[in-house]
């Protein structure tokens, strides 16, 4: 399957991490593109955000192989509007590192992307320090498409400094 300007973001996911994976290369999905992974009615991101956690040679040539280009770790397509980018490392949300991942597998394809919980947890983040109510929504969003570990969000909100954030995440669950 190639890339073409009628691939969705979650197919443009799966094409890039499956490339970089033949080739030695663990990029995980982050940010807004996870969240739009779980509960793409609720956030719609336009990139695709990889951590990389295991470099190897070649990573380039895949890129340029599957028709993007580009420059400091934003990458277009040629036809597709979803960018790709590549933050700096290491995959983690706030203070904690990220050290396990998703691996979901679709027709021969792999795509390695934040769980649930962390993914909800990189929104809050984003929610708490910058007062981001998209991302406060796509955490919203992300909840409502699955199990995610309640108890553990609190807990890390409170080592991260953000208890009164994170209560009124919680006050916006409830019905």
């Amino acid at each position: 399957m190639a890339i073409t300007a009628r691939s969705n973001l979650t197919d443009v996911c799966f094409e890039v991490c499956t490339a970089l994976d033949r080739v030695g290369i663990i990029a995980v999905l982050t940010g807004g593109s996870a969240a739009t992974f779980y509960a793409p009615e609720a956030y719609q991101s336009r990139d695709a955000d990889f951590i990389v956690t295991l470099r190897a040679d070649g990573g380039a040539k895949v890129l340029t192989d599957l028709g993007y280009s580009g420059r400091s770790g934003t990458y277009e397509h040629a036809e597709n509007p979803y960018t790709l980018e590549f933050p700096r490392g290491p995959l983690a949300v706030g203070d904690d590192l990220i050290k396990t991942w998703e691996t979901i597998r679709r027709d021969g394809q792999i795509l390695y992307l934040l769980s649930r919980t962390d993914c909800v947890r990189d929104r809050l983040m984003w929610f708490y320090t910058d007062n981001d109510l998209s991302a406060l929504r796509a955490a919203i969003g992300v909840v409502g498409s699955g199990p995610v570990d309640q108890k553990f969000i609190r807990e890390w909100s409170s080592r991260e400094g953000f208890v009164k954030e994170c209560d009124y995440f919680f006050a916006q669950l409830r019905p």
